[in-house]
């Protein structure tokens, strides 16, 4: 009782759920904990799997340089095709002897380290009787004329060495093959084949190597075998994300925990 006879009250409870004035409700600390743990997993997990395809990428481009520097082997036969694959067949060097089919050929448009132009693509009738498309090299816009270049136009037997590569269905990036109109943006083989009426070719084409053809062209060997591995990069980028939202949380614990002590 006070001096004057007045009843001091008594302090307030303090309110359900368990919380002290100025400090943050249990629920919310407990759902920041959950979100923040999940956060914590997340980006923990992305920075394994980064880890992971670095380990893997740099397993293929292990396996890709074996292929392309080993001896040429045969180029696979109808009997094969249901089993290549672009995991273990993509870039194996291979040989082949045939006839071209000039009057077939197909000019794709390419970019090279030779500037702006075509890839020359013509159909090899194999002497194992199966038909087969070749990247026979590059050519600049001014030798898009089969005529300005048929030195280069071979009408024999002819063996062939490459690189096995894989069909590129439906055109380049934004930029559809048009066959009607004999514009094509990728090496497309069966829409080559339906539109050049070649009947069944391999699934695949090849990329001739850079032995020199008569008369200068068309030029091989301009195969690009790239494979970008940025994953460590990537690796370090989510787990420096993973700690500052870790030392985050900590800074978040240790404010509540003097705030909590302070108004104990």
């Amino acid at each position: 009782m006070s001096p004057a006879g007045r009843i001091d009250p008594q302090p307030a409870p303090p309110p359900a759920g368990g919380t002290t004035k100025g400090a943050r409700p249990v629920w919310a600390l407990a759902l920041f904990g959950v979100l923040a743990l999940a956060g914590i997993a997340g980006l923990t997990a992305l920075g394994v799997w980064q880890l992971e395809r670095r380990v893997w990428k740099l397993d293929l481009i292990e396996r890709v340089d074996a292929r392309i520097h080993a001896a040429p082997v045969a180029t696979p036969g109808p009997d094969t095709w249901p089993a290549v694959t672009a995991a273990k067949d993509e870039y194996r060097r291979v040989r082949v002897t045939g006839r071209f089919l000039n009057d077939r050929e197909t000019l794709v448009q390419a970019v090279t380290d030779l500037g702006g132009g075509f890839w020359v693509l013509t159909p090899l009738r194999t002497d194992d009787g199966f038909t087969v498309l070749v990247n026979r090299g590059f050519v600049p816009p001014e030798k898009r004329d089969p005529a300005s270049r048929a030195a280069g136009q071979p009408e024999g037997e002819t063996s062939i060495t490459g690189l096995l590569r894989m069909t590129e269905p439906k055109g380049g990036f934004l930029r559809a093959n048009d066959p009607a109109a004999g514009r094509w943006f990728s090496r497309d083989v069966a829409a080559i084949a339906a539109a050049r009426g070649l009947g069944e070719v391999a699934p695949y084409f090849i990329d001739a190597d850079a032995t020199p053809n008569p008369g200068g062209g068309p030029v091989g060997g301009l195969t690009v075998v790239s494979f970008p591995n940025s994953h460590l990069g990537y690796a370090l980028t989510w787990f420096a994300l993973d700690l500052m939202l870790i030392g985050w949380v900590a800074l978040v614990a240790r404010s509540e925990a003097r705030r909590r002590h302070r108004l104990s």
